[in-house]
């Protein structure tokens, strides 16, 4: 595990949240779309990926952490992100923002496209760090997230849940929640053990998710 995970290692942690701080700081612009796998860019910058079930709030997190408020596109329509979108963070961190997937309206075709593109993206990616799981903290976890876990352990891809909506959620269920991630996490090869526990309306958990990212990011 790393500082964040040691809470007996003050002065780690700060210098850890301090430099997610720095980084989170910097110009984030988009730079790239893709809605097939041939039109990726090659391998540039480190990337992190976030992925989770339609209206689980990705754009809000993107927002979120980089404190603007329109960097990603936030839709009521779930389902509507059908492509890969790239973001380059200060020339030192690429964030990319995929499908949503799990919409129950999107025809199997859509959805078998989804599946495909994702693994072979994330098979052939050397560049890519880890993936964001993004779960809603107020549902249970759903078979889509299940079958998303086994892909990433397939594709071999290093992946930590990040639990969204945390502010909606009263204590006791999002305690319950917590658990069961943590749980889930543990019985896959591919996952982080530690949860990141997030709201994008409070900002609750920011500042640790900033200084999981910037561990991966090129030097300033």
């Amino acid at each position: 595990m790393n500082g964040l995970a040691d809470p007996s290692d003050e002065e780690a942690r700060v210098a850890l949240l301090e430099a997610g701080r720095l980084l989170f700081a910097r110009p984030c612009d988009f730079y790239f779309g893709a809605q097939k796998l041939e039109q990726v860019t090659p391998p540039g910058l480190p990337e992190i990926a976030f992925c989770g079930r339609s209206n689980v709030g990705k754009s809000s997190l993107l927002n979120a952490l980089t404190g603007r408020n329109a960097l990603a596109r936030v839709s009521n329509t779930p389902g509507r992100t059908r492509q890969l979108n790239f973001f380059n963070l200060g020339d030192r961190l690429a964030l990319v923002d995929m499908p949503g997937y799990g919409y129950a309206k999107a025809s199997k075709e859509l959805q078998a496209d989804w599946q495909g593109m994702m693994f072979d993206y994330l098979r052939g990616r050397p560049n890519l760090g880890r993936v964001l799981l993004l779960m809603d903290a107020r549902i249970e976890t759903k078979s889509a997230d299940r079958a998303t876990m086994q892909l990433l352990d397939d594709a071999a891809v290093a992946f930590q849940i990040v639990l969204t909506k945390a502010d909606d959620a009263p204590p006791a269920q999002l305690a319950k929640r917590l658990a069961e991630v943590e749980g889930l996490a543990r019985r896959h090869t591919a996952g982080h053990p530690l949860v990141m526990v997030t709201s994008s309306e409070t900002g609750q958990g920011m500042p640790e998710l900033r200084a999981e990212l910037a561990a991966f990011a090129l030097p300033g």
